[in-house]
């Protein structure tokens, strides 16, 4: 099948914008001309590609397998382009990365706020998601690499280091201040309201793991989205909640948390930094992605 590149590098803004006029005008095109090359391309597919919704327009089954392709090629494409005519230079260079909240609070943050500092031309978009869907960017050629949190089972297709171990810990509102006088066991744990993050999440399914491996069968009374919705609900006291030890120590020591005694040991998890191995990264994705590896010898900022 013989298909003018053009259609696909056409494709590939349409479907990255979602919207034919913002696709057009990143083309420096019109839109009636990027509607005529769409339906050109849906014609010599045989397939349907684009669904139109009131607020633009979404992918097909058939146009996400396709996406999924032109994507990762047309990024390499501008990659190639970015290095060749500015070489040396990250003037006007651009990355994007998928993280976790946590992967967020507890590394990246702190490592992007040096990173600025040293680099302030280059561009960084980051996109806050669960791990599976970090994957699923990160495998898509949506992100140029991610900052995830473990345990998650990697494709073989994608490379891995630990940038940060860290521990949870379990901790209530002040209100709950009386079980801190004895060690709670595992399977009291279930006596009382218990946040967590919700179902799609890694963390959701760590504990549900954990406890199933002792026996209890646990849901969370209460699920939030994101891990910084968990501490100002434990703070005021809807129930107690598991967060990284780093995270509420500062709440703790401000009197506005209590940390709770137990008898059973969580396991222990980290953040790690993963990358496609079969796709190149531009100048600045790979300044970056070299700058976060570097954090794990050095004292930022570097």
């Amino acid at each position: 099948m013989d298909i003018n590149f053009e259609y696909y590098k056409i494709f590939y803004y349409v479907a990255k914008y979602e919207n034919l006029t913002k696709a057009a005008a990143a083309l420096g095109s019109s839109q009636p001309n990027v509607t005529r090359v769409m339906k050109l391309l849906e014609s010599q597919l045989g397939c349907r590609l684009f669904i139109r919704e009131a607020r633009g327009i979404r992918l097909t089954e058939e146009g996400e397998v396709l996406y999924s392709h032109v994507e990762a090629a047309c990024r390499h494409l501008i990659n190639a382009q970015e290095e060749i005519g500015r070489p040396g230079s990250l003037k006007n260079g651009a990355v994007e990365i998928g993280t976790t909240e946590t992967a967020l609070h507890l590394f990246l943050l702190d490592a992007l706020h040096h990173f600025r500092q040293k680099y302030p031309e280059i561009k960084i978009k980051i996109h806050n998601h669960t791990t599976p869907e970090i994957m699923k960017q990160l495998v898509g050629g949506r992100v140029d690499f991610a900052v995830i949190t473990t345990p998650y089972e990697l494709p073989d297709a994608v490379s891995a280091f630990t940038i940060l171990d860290f521990e949870e810990i379990l901790v209530a509102g002040t209100q709950y201040k009386i079980l801190c006088e004895t060690t709670l066991k595992l399977e009291d744990v279930k006596k009382y309201s218990w946040i967590g993050l919700g179902r799609g999440s890694v963390t959701y399914d760590f504990y549900k793991d954990f406890f199933i491996q002792y026996g209890i069968d646990f849901e969370p009374d209460m699920e939030v989205e994101t891990s910084g919705l968990m501490l100002p609900l434990i703070e005021n006291n809807f129930g107690i909640g598991f967060v990284p030890g780093q995270t509420a120590q500062p709440l703790i020591e401000e009197g506005k948390l209590v940390r709770i005694p137990i008898d059973f040991a969580i396991p222990g998890r980290s953040i790690q930094i993963v990358s496609d191995q079969g796709r190149g990264k531009n100048l600045a994705a790979d300044t970056l992605y070299k700058y976060l590896r570097g954090a794990l010898h050095e004292t930022l900022p570097m």
